[in-house]
């Protein structure tokens, strides 16, 4: 119990500086004020801005990769690495994975689920695998899903189709399409009686198009059809309560928008489901322990431990305010390139189609091509994408955080209105 208080003493000092406590006392000045109004109160997010550390030599319009985590959630994990020097065998058993149950209850506090449907993992592609491996398909039934959807998960199902010989069948929709029950409509029209298994993704990683997932849910379940959420890119980007979804499965990532370390996140399974799906790992967990898909060998608690402190940042700011930011940043750059001369764009405003994620097409310059020149030429970061079936196209898909500010947002709109003049060739 000594130990134990050392350990806790030695913590608060290296958290002297909190960047929690900044943001709790721009809180306190906002308060009686709605999340809206909130959106373009630059005072509060000039308190966010300064919790991280971020290099103001770049603008980085890509957080839908990876975002920079918080100094808090940086001192955490740099904290927990020395715990884990000073004595690696004993301490980590005796102290760092122990403290894995409090991230698990805190998680599934925070996604809305019970703490025994919550596995945490090292991404989201871990998780969204774990399931897709782990289900029991035969020969023959069909997994459906879109065009769009990430890489990995596609790749993983194809892998399957030659070692099992299921079927994986995409289809294609308008981005963005006319509105969410389009998007549906489309699932619902794919359906054969072999469809076994839905993937769909919550947010496309393409466009950031938002999927009306529990309308897509409770159609495939009441046609006896399992769904997996791939969620890497809502969970804190937005707020949902998990529960609510209705899905069977759910990954999601920690180093997205909940700016956890790099190498974190989770995998929900509904409960009656938990001993339906091998693990990916052999391992000597009971069946019905969500435990058995977290057995990966030695693992990087050090990561995991820190998410306490992502959370306790993610719930200073608010779901609510941080989504509104975001769209409120999304619209400053959308209105004012809406009009700029091959200019298109690839997202709906519409708050139940998309956050913070929104990308363009500018006629004339391939997605890659006007990407190089944004960083070599105007020091910005954007993600390119490519997109092909029946509504092919490539763009731009740009993302910023809490800690972007509109100077930052106005010079990206600059350098998209120059390139719009400029002769390719």
């Amino acid at each position: 119990m000594e130990r134990r208080q050392l350990f806790q003493t030695a913590f608060a000092a290296a958290f002297a500086w909190n960047a929690v406590e900044r943001v709790q006392a721009a809180d306190q000045k906002s308060k009686g004020r709605s999340a809206v109004e909130i959106a373009s109160d630059e005072d509060f997010w000039f308190e966010v801005r300064h919790a991280f550390s971020i290099d103001r030599n770049i603008i980085n319009l890509n957080n839908g990769s990876v975002c920079p985590s918080p100094r808090n959630v940086q001192e955490a994990e740099a904290q927990y690495m020395r715990v884990t020097q000073m004595q690696p065998s004993h301490y980590v058993d005796e102290f760092l994975i122990p403290a894995n149950e409090i991230v698990r209850r805190r998680l599934a506090a925070s996604f809305g689920c019970d703490p025994e449907e919550m596995a945490i993992t090292r991404n989201a592609t871990e998780a969204l695998e774990i399931v897709q491996f782990g289900l029991p398909l035969k020969a023959g039934d069909e997994v459906l899903t879109t065009d769009q959807d990430y890489p990995s998960m596609l790749t993983a199902w194809r892998q399957r189709e030659q070692r099992d010989g299921i079927v994986l069948k995409t289809f294609s929709y308008p981005t963005p399409p006319a509105s969410p029950a389009e998007l549906v409509k489309l699932f619902e029209k794919n359906i054969t009686p072999r469809t076994k298994v839905i993937l769909v993704s919550f947010v496309t990683f393409t466009t950031g198009q938002i999927f009306p997932v529990r309308d897509i849910c409770r159609m495939a379940r009441a046609r006896g059809i399992e769904t997996i959420v791939d969620g890497a890119h809502a969970f804190a980007q937005f707020p949902f309560n998990g529960s609510e979804l209705e899905c069977d499965y759910l990954g999601a990532a920690g180093h997205k928008w909940l700016l956890a370390p790099v190498g974190t996140g989770f995998l929900y399974v509904r409960r009656d489901k938990i001993s339906r799906v091998w693990p990916l790992f052999a391992s000597a967990a009971k069946a019905d322990n969500i435990r058995k898909f977290e057995s990966i060998g030695t693992s990087p608690v050090a990561h995991r431990n820190a998410i306490s402190e992502a959370l306790s940042f993610h719930e200073s700011i608010g779901v609510e305010r941080k989504a509104a930011r975001l769209r409120y940043l999304r619209d400053r750059w959308m209105n004012r390139l809406a009009n700029v001369k091959g200019v298109t764009m690839r997202n709906s405003q519409d708050p139940a189609q998309s956050c913070g994620i929104a990308a363009l097409s500018l006629a004339g310059w391939d997605a890659g091509d006007l990407t190089k020149y944004l960083i070599e030429k105007h020091s910005i970061h954007v993600r390119p994408r490519w997109v092909t079936g029946d509504y092919p196209f490539n763009c731009i898909r740009v993302t910023p955080n809490v800690y972007t500010t509109t100077e930052e947002i106005d010079l990206f709109c600059k350098g998209v209105e120059t390139a719009s003049v400029l002769k390719k060739g």
